[in-house]
């Protein structure tokens, strides 16, 4: 494997300085990457060095433009000198807090912050560390509350097809990627699930919402013909289903799930790991599409990915429902060493800040028009059969090679970092989702960064 030493470091403008170098490992053997083909990787490693704005650097000092958000999560683009200082303040007062019969004033001002955004009556918030804990958390959740009803049979949970919902047995289990699931065994027992909406047949090439699909959300009203409504605790699904490759929900699909959720008296998780935060021009997709979940989880953008951080939004009548023991009770027996920790509520408080006094979620509204006919430009590229798009997100799907099922999202994928942006593959399809602060110029070259990776890559 490749031996690395210091490198010259990249300055602002993206030109190599002067200062001393980069020190980059030269050892790359000792990390198990997570969701890397690892040897490959370490064949022609990838590092990514420093980062400001919409732009990351890598160890020879290239400058890439950031079509991903890092991982759907940077929304307010990297390195904000707000976020630093708030966390470097709180290091230095408290660095740690129990949240166990414990709590620190950030936590609760907080969690007052987020029930003031989050739509309707999510009011309350269990504090998590990350999205795969908040997708366990919520379910947990789901099964708890029908057991204080005192309807303790309602275990089952349905997700759907080509869902993504974290890497956790829970969210495994009702997770729909067949790659995160087959060596692991079978996961939890009662899980089923929904179909995926994606059919090229009829919404290939939709701008925003596809018209077709609706009828889809009716087979959960099979699963509880199957089940019985009795049995069901929960459905849980992503607004737009994203690390899958892009799925948007067509017109109506969301509202006739909520509705069907509703009538049986099962409970509605939205995961909003990825869509909360102003990826799809509103605070969380629940306010976009105006349905109201019974649980929503968050993460990523909460604190603009700088210290690991997640919740569960809760509703009103969920909530209470667990307070009716006795007072010194506990009402739920679950958390996390880390929950609520100190510098992940002032990385979150200070993000909150720069969302509301930068605008950025009205922002990524203005952008959506002008972003959904920049990407649509690639529409008759080389190999390209869908282009999807809603809010500031997009996918490109290709068609797969004999025998090669994403290798030519992978190859467009290297080349666009090649040539200077950073996308995301996933399987077939490449994703981007930059940070809410792009500009229209920089739209402009991302897109054509990826048309040129396109047209080189056979």
């Amino acid at each position: 494997m490749p031996r690395m030493g210091g490198e010259t470091a990249p300055g602002e403008d993206g030109i190599l300085s002067r200062e001393p170098a980069i020190q980059v490992p030269n050892d790359l053997d000792a990390y198990w990457m997570p969701f890397t083909a690892n040897r490959r990787f370490k064949s022609a490693p990838r590092l990514l060095v420093k980062a400001k704005g919409m732009h990351y650097f890598m160890a020879d000092g290239r400058e890439i433009l950031d079509g991903t958000a890092g991982l759907w999560c940077v929304n307010a683009g990297h390195c904000r000198d707000e976020i630093t200082a708030a966390i470097a303040a709180q290091a230095a007062e408290l660095d740690y807090a129990t949240a166990f019969q414990m709590g620190h004033p950030k936590a609760f001002e907080l969690a007052a912050r987020l029930a003031d955004l989050a739509p309707g009556d999510l009011d309350h918030v269990f504090y998590v560390n990350s999205g795969s804990e908040a997708v366990e958390t919520a379910l947990k959740i789901a099964m708890a509350y029908h057991h204080a009803r005192g309807e303790p049979g309602r275990t089952r949970l349905i997700g759907r097809e080509r869902g993504y919902h974290g890497v956790n047995f829970g969210g495994m289990s009702v997770g729909g990627i067949g790659n995160n699931r087959r060596q692991f065994g079978a996961g939890l027992p009662g899980v089923d699930h929904l179909p995926h909406t994606h059919d090229l047949q009829h919404n290939a090439f939709s701008r925003g919402q596809p018209d077709w699909g609706v009828h889809l959300a009716d087979e959960l009203v099979g699963l509880i013909a199957l089940h019985d409504a009795s049995t069901i605790a929960a459905v849980i699904v992503e607004p737009m289903a994203g690390s899958t490759g892009v799925l948007v929900p067509p017109k109506g699909y969301l509202e006739r799930l909520a509705e069907i959720c509703g009538a049986h008296g099962i409970l509605l998780i939205f995961d909003e790991v990825i869509t909360g935060f102003g990826r799809l021009g509103a605070a969380f997709a629940a306010e976009r599409f105006g349905v109201l979940p019974d649980l929503m989880t968050i993460a990523k953008g909460l604190t603009n990915a700088a210290i690991p951080m997640g919740a569960v939004l809760v509703r009103k009548g969920v909530h209470d429902a667990f307070m009716q023991a006795p007072e010194a009770m506990i009402e739920l027996f679950h958390g996390y060493t880390y929950s609520g920790h100190p510098m992940a509520c002032a990385a979150a408080l200070a993000t909150l800040d720069i969302y509301e006094n930068d605008g950025l979620f009205a922002r990524a509204a203005g952008l959506e028009s002008y972003w959904e006919d920049a990407v649509h430009r690639l529409d008759e590229a080389d190999h390209v059969i869908d282009v999807r798009n809603i809010g500031l997100v997009a996918g490109i799907e290709f068609t797969t090679r004999d025998g090669k099922p994403g290798a030519r999202a992978y190859d467009v994928f290297t080349k666009c970092l090649e040539i200077g942006a950073l996308t995301r593959p996933a399987g077939e399809t490449i994703a981007l989702s930059p940070p809410l602060i792009i500009s229209e110029d920089e739209i402009d070259r991302l897109v054509a960064m990826v048309g040129e990776a396109i047209a080189a890559t056979p």
